[in-house]
């Protein structure tokens, strides 16, 4: 996971619900799953569109 080993995920993760808390966690988690899945499928979009036009 991007290099990262198990103490250094579990170090970002203490620092993530120290910082937002524990009931924000959740929200960011659930707001960055939709960009992600708004972004691919733009990027899924655009592939098709390319390859209508070639």
């Amino acid at each position: 996971m991007f290099g990262l080993g198990w103490a250094e995920v579990i170090v970002i993760l203490i620092v993530l619900v120290l910082i937002f808390g524990p009931k924000k966690i959740p929200e960011i988690g659930n707001s960055l799953g939709k960009t992600l899945r708004g972004f691919k499928s733009e990027l899924n979009q655009e592939d098709s569109t390319d390859e209508e036009k070639g």
